[in-house]
């Protein structure tokens, strides 16, 4: 992988990155996966919005190593993990980028999930404060 192209986001394609500001809650066969009140938001060009969880929020005892791994010329290598739930395995389901590019580091740390391999990825509303 030493000639992969980098790219810079930029007008042709943004991204931006910001505290999605609510609880975000990961179920996979009807068990939380994920739960978190710090989860990050990226917007990236016209895909949807992606939810990014810290790793410390994931359910360490799910966890399953994969040797699974892509390639994103704005974020750099995605490392991946599958996810146990009794008998349910959900191969290469989340991703994080160890050493992302700068423009993208606020994200190290985190994982984010593919919405189809899991049951849900739900946000919750966001609260205003002083709001009955």
């Amino acid at each position: 992988m030493t000639n992969l192209k980098r790219l810079l986001p930029g007008l042709d394609h943004p991204i931006t990155i910001e505290p999605t500001g609510s609880r975000v809650v990961v179920t996979l066969d009807g068990h939380v996966v994920a739960e978190s009140t710090d989860a990050l938001t990226l917007r990236e060009a016209s895909y949807p919005p992606v939810q990014y969880i810290p790793l410390a929020d994931v359910d360490a005892e799910a966890l399953r190593p994969s040797d699974h791994t892509s390639w994103c010329p704005y974020k750099g290598t995605a490392s991946y993990f599958s996810l146990q739930v009794g008998d349910t395995v959900a191969d290469a389901v989340m991703w994080t980028y160890e050493a992302p590019h700068d423009a993208v580091a606020p994200i190290k740390g985190h994982v984010a999930f593919y919405p189809d391999r899991v049951d849900a990825i739900a946000v919750a509303a966001a609260e205003v404060p002083g709001a009955h």
